[in-house]
């Protein structure tokens, strides 16, 4: 009974999503497919943390609209969200869902899901929020290195700050809805499990993610293989086949070995 209520709520908040352009077709299925064993195999605690992640960073995907307007052409996608995006956010969290199942009374495994989308809502606040900076971010594989706002890889003070407010938030709630006799520890693990996959997301981006060139707007990009303008786009460094959703991916998982070694030790 709870795996097909959780099918019709995921089905149902999937579809207002659609319809209010937050998420695309393809984003819609995997949503509901996501949703339906969050919500129908974890229950209302999980339900709430994804709800949670989802809602503020379509949010904040949407806030500030004006002074995002120029950095449209850095991103690789838009804010309606597809379904590797959604996979790529979502997938971890979901996984330790289904591990819910067979192992319902591990705390490993809700603070598994926890991290995840601790790091993957830190990551969506800090590039939503870091826009406000005043000044322009630093790359963090070097920060005397000044880039442009966007560039996968800057970082900045107002960007991090809101990298830990969005993970904290997840950890606040993680450790009241779990109902454990030592909900401190909690708090502390997901939100520093979050906050270090949120960075573990920026070494990536200014790494080894692909990134491309546009020869017409001379400005570098996520956007492949045509950018804004429609030019072709020119690979120039990373791996090829680590786009954006893998790049997120990796993030959520890093979160989770972060949380399960500092909750180990």
């Amino acid at each position: 009974m709870q795996l097909l209520l959780g099918f019709l709520l995921a089905l149902l908040i999937a579809f207002l999503a659609y319809k209010a352009h937050s998420l695309n077709k393809s984003g819609a299925v995997a949503a509901a497919f996501t949703g339906t064993i969050i919500f129908g195999v974890g229950g209302l605690s999980w339900a709430i943390l994804l709800l949670t992640f989802f809602i503020t960073s379509s949010a904040l995907s949407r806030a500030f609209k004006k002074r995002k307007a120029k950095l449209e052409e850095k991103f690789s996608k838009g804010h309606e969200r597809d379904a590797g995006q959604v996979f790529g956010n979502g997938g971890i969290a979901t996984f330790f869902a289904a591990l819910h199942y067979f192992y319902p009374n591990e705390p490993w495994v809700w603070v598994g899901f926890a991290a995840s989308l601790a790091a993957v809502n830190a990551d969506t606040w800090a590039t939503e929020l870091g826009v406000l900076n005043p000044n322009p971010p630093r790359m963090i594989t070097n920060l005397t290195k000044v880039v442009e706002k966007g560039t996968s890889g800057g970082i900045s003070l107002i960007g991090t700050l809101a990298s830990l407010t969005g993970s904290a938030l997840i950890g606040i709630l993680a450790a009241s809805l779990y109902g454990t006799a030592d909900p401190v520890s909690v708090f502390f693990i997901v939100t520093l499990g979050g906050l270090a996959g949120s960075l573990f997301d920026s070494l990536l981006g200014g790494t080894v993610q692909a990134m491309y060139f546009c020869p017409t707007d001379q400005k570098e990009t996520e956007k492949h293989p045509l950018h804004t303008c429609g030019t072709e786009t020119v690979h120039i460094r990373g791996w090829t086949w680590l786009d954006n959703d893998l790049v997120n991916f990796s993030c959520g998982a890093f979160g989770v070995v972060v949380a399960l070694i500092i909750a180990m030790l």
